[in-house]
């Protein structure tokens, strides 16, 4: 298949295929007149990508599940490498959730402390003279 029907399928555009290719990601082989070719294993591999990137993986993330579908497993995170980088992600993510909860715990106690010091009659702010 060409870019435009290996774009069309997969829902990514004809650039960020090219920029697969040129990060290493993805490898046309190319036909006399010059075209990209593709084939199904192209097409399982952009969908692996995609669907990588759509759980926060950054695209320089996702190489070591290309090379292990390049190597001929059947899954991107059949391999070592891969499965790392679900580890690694996953400590960042614990990390991120133990901050928001701390923020969060921050808001409710300020909100808390503001509540109890609320006047009964609402805050009027006097307005200033225009000069």
């Amino acid at each position: 298949m060409r870019i435009g029907e290996l774009a069309q399928r997969t829902g990514v555009t004809t650039r960020a295929l090219r920029f697969y290719e040129a990060q290493g990601l993805l490898a046309a082989r190319r036909s006399a007149n010059g075209y990209r070719e593709y084939d199904e294993d192209d097409l399982h591999l952009v969908k692996e990508i995609q669907t990588l990137q759509t759980i926060g993986l950054s695209l320089d993330e996702t190489r070591p599940f290309v090379d292990c579908l390049r190597s001929g497993h059947e899954t991107g995170d059949s391999c070592a490498s891969s499965i790392e980088v679900y580890r690694r992600k996953l400590e960042e993510a614990d990390a991120l959730l133990a901050r928001l909860g701390g923020i969060r715990a921050e808001l409710a106690a300020k909100l808390a402390g503001a509540l109890t010091r609320q006047a009964p009659d609402p805050c009027v702010v006097p307005e200033s003279p225009r000069p």
